[in-house]
């Protein structure tokens, strides 16, 4: 029996974490031949490459560079370049992750050329449309022959738009198959956790010490491209470092580095924070591994907080992760110091509340791979 063709669309940093996940279970199968096609999306070597070298991706076969524009031009640009692949290419399924532009030109071309596509990562809703991931997320959901969930939550979202979660018969676009497989994210962090400890100096690097720092990421755009936001919450990392006598570590997104070195203001302001370049997959581990606490404007980094047990200051208005919100693993502290300030204290003081495993088993990529096996043999 031939093996079946399957093509992963990547592009953002987290797409790559996913698509490791995926790449080791399709390896143990042996009944898929797995190629990646890497948007360029991230093109910095710092972004994209690193993570491929870490995680142990196969090289992509294509990379179209499209590079940075507005989401009009990227993603139009994606689009006409991913539906030339495709067409050559001809593979029996798409792989698609998450919510960036990337995922939304992969499933623009992929269902326009009728070629069955799994989502994974499916049912995501913040439930603000003026997010452009929500926009991609609901769109590639609706394109989706599988929608693979990594959370109950996930799942019900999208049987409240009118998904049925125990189809029968063969997958298809307009009877698509929803399936509850658990967070490949999940896990990723198992299986790379023991790696990062034994080779990230990151720590020593930085003269880290274990539970006496915290960790602060900022890339979106809503918060990099405001600059009264961004101000806001460099304001609050700075006073959460004064009161409780602790480096607060930013490792610079490029866009926030640019705004940075473009706004002396800025650069003042982030003066007392320790300001590093962006790391690579194992040293963010490291990272959150040993921060007392995380304060992100990350989805990803909002998961990867709990499952490496660390309260999550969420410098959103909403997330997606609405049970890590439920549950008191997480608090919303949108763009406002006051707000950002409270929430620490109040995690210091009081830790954060035990949860229940929200995210699998840490076998949500096997459990995808063998859905795929079941619908092509």
């Amino acid at each position: 029996m031939a093996k079946v063709n399957v093509i992963s669309v990547v592009g953002a940093r987290p797409q790559f974490v996913k698509a490791a996940a995926i790449d080791r279970a399709m390896s143990r199968s042996g009944t898929m031949v797995h190629s990646v096609l890497h948007t360029g999306q991230h093109y910095d070597e710092r972004m994209s490459a690193v993570f491929f070298k870490e995680l142990g991706i196969p090289e992509p076969q294509w990379d179209l560079g499209v590079g940075s524009g507005t989401h009009g031009h990227q993603t139009a640009s994606m689009l006409s370049a991913i539906e030339k692949v495709l067409v050559e290419a001809k593979p029996d399924v798409v792989l698609l992750y998450g919510d960036t532009n990337s995922t939304l030109a992969a499933a623009m071309a992929t269902a326009k050329l009728r070629i069955p596509m799994a989502h994974i990562e499916a049912g995501l809703r913040s439930f603000n449309k003026s997010m452009p991931e929500e926009i991609n997320r609901i769109m590639c959901d609706h394109c989706s022959t599988w929608l693979f969930c990594p959370t109950m939550v996930a799942v019900d979202n999208l049987r409240r738009e009118g998904f049925e979660p125990k189809s029968k018969g063969r997958a298809t676009m307009d009877s698509p198959h929803v399936i509850m497989s658990g967070d490949v994210m999940y896990d990723n962090s198992s299986y790379f956790s023991a790696v990062a400890a034994e080779r990230s100096v990151i720590l020593k690097t930085h003269g880290l010490v274990a539970e006496r720092f915290v960790l602060a990421t900022i890339h979106r755009e809503n918060n990099t491209d405001d600059a009264d936001r961004l101000k806001a919450i460099i304001t609050g990392l700075a006073e959460v470092a004064s009161a409780h006598d602790l480096p607060v570590v930013l490792p610079l997104h490029p866009r926030t580095q640019d705004r940075l070195d473009r706004s002396p203001e800025l650069a003042t302001a982030a003066k007392d924070l320790v300001l590093i370049p962006p790391v690579g997959y194992l040293d963010m581990i490291a990272l959150e591994r040993n921060a007392r606490l995380v304060i992100t404007d990350s989805g990803g980094v909002q998961k990867e907080a709990f499952f490496f047990n660390k309260p999550c200051v969420v410098l959103r208005a909403e997330t997606e992760w609405v049970e890590l919100v439920q549950r008191g693993q997480a608090v919303l502290a949108d763009a406002d110091p006051k707000r950002i300030h409270e929430a620490v204290a109040g995690f210091m003081k009081h830790g954060k509340p035990t949860c229940e495993d929200l995210y699998g088993d840490g076998h949500a990529a096997e459990r995808i791979i063998k859905e795929l096996e079941d619908a092509f043999t």
